[in-house]
């Protein structure tokens, strides 16, 4: 798998993570806080910069209160 390929996943999770974040109308402060994560971790998900683990991605999607899938579903 190339290196382009790889970027390019982190950076539509990211995409979508910051997508629902806003549709629910947290900050990702307050998103860090309730998921147990740093703010900048969180920050760096969104940018596509951090490889985010599952442990995590479980987290993240219970602060939001979805389905940890939503995070993976692309857009129509």
């Amino acid at each position: 798998m190339s290196e382009n390929i790889k970027c390019n996943h982190k950076i539509l999770f990211g995409k979508r993570l910051k997508k629902l974040r806003q549709e629910k109308g947290v900050s990702q402060e307050s998103l860090a806080l309730t998921a147990g994560l740093d703010r900048t971790y969180v920050s760096g998900c969104e940018r596509g910069l951090r490889n985010i683990g599952l442990e995590n991605i479980y987290k993240l999607a219970i602060a939001l209160e979805v389905s940890p899938e939503l995070l993976f579903k692309e857009e129509d």
